[in-house]
């Protein structure tokens, strides 16, 4: 088999391991001996074995001569763990197929130096558009201390994402939905702002993946952008399972704060920009929390003010045949462009169907942000 074959192998390990290594990367590892698979690992959650290790693991003494093919650079450095270089040199293995270098500056290029010296032959690249759409969060976290932004929208043909009343429940359906769901999975942190909460009251947990029913052990954070507080005290996010912050504006009543901490929320106060919590001081005080990736489920304000400042780094709009109509409709927000030739355009751009719903995936090309 070539080894495109077993590189390929490997990132399917490494998308099952999504969701459960943050803040670490996502990785898959296969160890192949004369032809065959004989050990195959990915990423445990942090503090726990790297792909590496769980593939040597159940090579055993076959992994004496074999070829790894591992979807990340090997880390070359003791972290919560120790590094996976030496136990490859160790495990006997001749060669090691990478496909992307890790950008981390404690790691890049320095495992594969490790690897070189200690009599693994590299080599380097195969799949690495795959491998970094995998690890996309991880890259951008560990080089600018930002969490990477997904926008999560649904809306009608006539570009409406609620009624002149609020209401959204449901512009797309159920198996549209059940997506949606298996989506926040992926990531650390669920951000709304305030009215979609008082609108929809949600619950913005990850049910079990691809809909089956229940809800997962491991939930991603309930954040919601609420500067004055007015989060009702009886909304079902503050329900387990999951975490609760409620981002607010400083200086925040004391009265209400103890409420919230009471009802089971963090409350953390934030300086304003334009009247709202700045939200690129949210997303500072995020990524040094080591919140990797941030799902930005609505609603049009919110989103509004990412893209106007240029804060997000992926779109996944969902469209439903409907037409909902009303000049008072909700919409994307914000301050918007004056001219065309300023909009925000989507690379790589990706079309799925589910159903009549359309999902329309893309990465938003950066630009210097507006002047606010």
């Amino acid at each position: 088999m070539p080894p495109q074959h077993y590189m390929e192998y490997a990132l399917s390990l490494a998308r099952l391991a999504m969701g459960y290594t943050s803040p670490n990367p996502a990785v898959g590892a296969v160890v192949v001996k004369d032809g065959l698979a004989v050990g195959m690992g990915y990423t445990q959650p942090a503090g726990s074995e790297h792909a590496e290790i769980m593939a040597l693991r159940q090579a055993g003494d076959k992994a004496q001569g074999a070829t790894m093919y591992v979807t990340l650079e090997p880390c070359s450095h003791y972290g919560r763990t120790p590094p996976c270089t030496q136990a490859i040199i160790d495990a006997g293995i001749s060669e090691v197929y990478i496909s992307l270098l890790d950008p981390n500056p404690v790691v890049s290029g320095r495992g594969v130096g490790k690897l070189n010296e200690g009599g693994a032959k590299t080599h380097i690249g195969i799949c690495q558009q795959e491998a970094s759409e995998i690890n996309e969060a991880y890259i951008k976290h560990i080089t600018t201390g930002l969490p990477f932004v997904v926008a999560k929208f649904a809306m009608s043909l006539d570009g409406k994402i609620a009624t002149k009343t609020g209401d959204s429940k449901w512009i797309t359906k159920e198996e549209t939905r059940k997506y949606a769901h298996a989506l926040r999975y992926t990531v650390d942190a669920i951000m709304v702002g305030v009215n979609t909460i008082v609108a929809d009251n949600p619950r913005l947990t990850a049910k079990c993946c691809g809909g089956r029913g229940g809800i997962g052990k491991v939930q991603p954070l309930r954040l919601v952008v609420d500067s004055k507080g007015k989060v009702p005290l009886n909304a079902h996010i503050f329900e387990p399972p999951g975490g609760v912050l409620l981002a607010v504006a400083a200086p925040f009543d004391s009265g209400k704060r103890k409420k919230f901490v009471e009802a089971g929320a963090e409350v953390v106060e934030l300086p304003t920009k334009g009247g709202s919590v700045d939200i690129v001081e949210l997303l500072k005080l995020l990524g040094r929390r080591e919140i990797v990736t941030v799902l930005v489920e609505g609603g049009g304000k919110l989103l509004g003010s990412l893209f106007d400042y240029h804060l997000v780094d992926k779109v996944l709009a969902f469209i439903s045949p409907i037409i909902i109509g009303g000049r008072e409709a909700v919409s994307v927000g914000g301050n918007g462009i004056d001219n065309i030739a300023k909009a925000l355009r989507l690379s790589r751009v990706g079309i799925k169907s589910f159903g009549d719903d359309i999902l329309v995936s893309g990465y938003v090309e950066k630009r210097l942000p507006q002047e606010a």
